[in-house]
């Protein structure tokens, strides 16, 4: 039976970023992953937006954790190797409704500390935004807001929790535990394994994690968001992260210029009968293409290559009935909730600006079980730093010629809309990518305008040849997705 001081329970961006933490004491410590691979859950599907903290309640850690993110968020990227793009933020309105609106959270902003935000003119936003609608009334800007890649950021983490001397257990569920005098008892298909404290960073199912060991206190009631993404031939249209605040009281879109080039849409929020429903809808797509028109008139539906789903975790305090059921008790909670029971810490519902916050939510998860444990000694040892990937696409002609002369497989393109080559896409399979979707995620290889009509093919191939099953067995994502069913 394996034993870790600390076990971290989701392998997703926030899972990621509290094992990096850990070793920056003297432990050891292992996350578990149910998944074939990582950033799989809600890390896979958000608004990629960084936040800058000007609209939630002041004196929160959500509000603490969303300033200080932003502000040291390109520090982050740069450390970790990741690219991020700090093009800050305007939030606009088209009426005195929603200026109201912005003028509030202008001031708000200012309670909260963020830097640098300044309420514009009509003019002054067409100005940042040319091709934006005529008919905007203000705007609200924030320099500290940008967008970086979710699963990129949280991998780079993950990579860096490795080098660190930490252990990443996937297909590994945790199925249940067991509290005692030394810890806790983690029973999984793969075996029993013990650890002196527990992290549980299990996304939407964080609750279903707690209640193994606690009474329920605070459960998950999913909403669902629907997505689209336009084609880089757009990538003009959008200079800025656009959040649109709407006349009625109704929830707003954001528009995000991706570090891709591409323009990201959403959302339209509706409530999730269960955690696995990642559907789109007819409607909820219809609407976040009307209302991006309204802003941005040029934009084309024609241009739309993807659409996508995704599920947000929404927290809610529960109280039993009178039939022993547990039912929502008041309102949905609006700061994170971190369930703190000494050598076990939850994150229940943790949403926007979960992106932004990551890397803090990280940082104090693993203060507080270090000092729990009374493992603070620091790890000399530990090194921040996770090299950059080389992006063909991104490097100079020389520089292509010189990896093209000392291994051919960075001269054998594999995905022509992204310029992703063989080498990329078997350095992704041996960082650990065993699916078309983990291919994707570390290399962009099938999210340019075919969406993987041209490279699927070749990777399923390359796949198969670098796990050595056959193409048969290779999936898009998980289970219930294989590619190839006969030969």
């Amino acid at each position: 039976m394996k034993h870790f001081d600390v076990a971290v329970i989701g392998g997703g961006i926030l899972g990621c970023f509290a094992g990096r933490s850990l070793l920056r004491y003297d432990l050891t410590a292992a996350i578990f992953e149910a998944r074939e691979d990582l950033c799989t859950g809600v890390t896979r599907a958000n608004t990629a937006a960084i936040y800058a903290g000007y609209d939630m309640k002041p004196g929160t850690l959500k509000t603490r954790l969303c300033v200080e993110g932003s502000r040291n968020f390109e520090k982050l990227c740069t450390e970790l190797g990741v690219r991020y793009k700090r093009c800050g933020s305007i939030m606009v309105c088209f009426g005195e409704s929603g200026a109201k609106v912005l003028e509030k959270k202008y001031r708000r902003g200012i309670e909260n500390g963020v830097e640098g935000m300044k309420l514009l003119s009509k003019e002054e936003v067409h100005a940042l935004e040319p091709a934006i609608s005529p008919d905007i009334y203000m705007g609200l800007y924030a320099p500290y807001s940008g967008t970086a890649d979710p699963w990129e950021l949280g991998l780079a983490a993950a990579e860096n929790f490795l080098a660190n001397g930490g252990e990443i257990l996937k297909n590994c569920p945790v199925t249940a535990i067991e509290k005692n005098t030394d810890g806790y008892r983690l029973i999984t298909p793969n075996g029993e394994f013990t650890a002196r404290a527990v992290i549980n960073c299990a996304g939407l199912f964080a609750d279903e994690v707690r209640e193994m060991t606690n009474p329920p206190q605070v459960r998950i009631f999913p909403e669902k968001c629907d997505y689209v993404v336009l084609d880089t031939t757009q990538s003009n249209l959008v200079n800025h992260v656009i959040f649109f605040e709407p006349e009625e009281k109704e929830k707003g879109l954001t528009l995000v210029p991706t570090v891709d080039g591409n323009i990201l849409i959403g959302g339209s929020t509706v409530s999730a009968s269960d955690k696995a429903e990642n559907l789109t809808t007819v409607e909820g797509l219809e609407k976040v293409i009307t209302q991006a028109k309204e802003i941005f008139p040029a934009l084309s539906a024609e241009s739309i290559i993807r659409s996508f789903a995704a599920i947000r975790p929404n927290p809610w305090a529960v109280i039993a009935d009178e039939k022993g059921e547990f039912i929502k008790d008041g309102g949905s909670i609006n700061d994170f909730t971190v369930l703190d029971d000494g050598d076990f810490i939850s994150f229940i519902g943790i949403k926007t600006p979960g992106l932004t916050c990551a890397e803090g939510l990280g940082r104090l998860a693993a203060d507080k079980i270090a000092a729990a444990i009374g493992k603070t000694a620091p790890n000399a040892d530990f090194d921040p730093v996770r090299p950059p990937e080389t992006r063909f696409a991104n490097i100079s002609r020389e520089e292509q010629a010189k990896l093209i002369a000392a291994d051919s497989a960075w001269g054998r393109m594999v995905c022509h809309c992204r310029h992703v080559t063989e080498a990329e896409v078997i350095a992704a399979i041996r960082a650990g990518a065993v699916t078309l979707d983990g291919v994707k995620r570390r290399t962009g290889a099938g999210m340019g305008r075919c969406q993987g009509a041209g490279c699927s093919m070749k990777i399923i191939q390359l796949l198969s040849q670098q796990l050595g099953i056959p193409a048969s067995e290779i999936k898009k994502d998980s289970h219930g997705s294989k590619m190839i069913f006969k030969r």
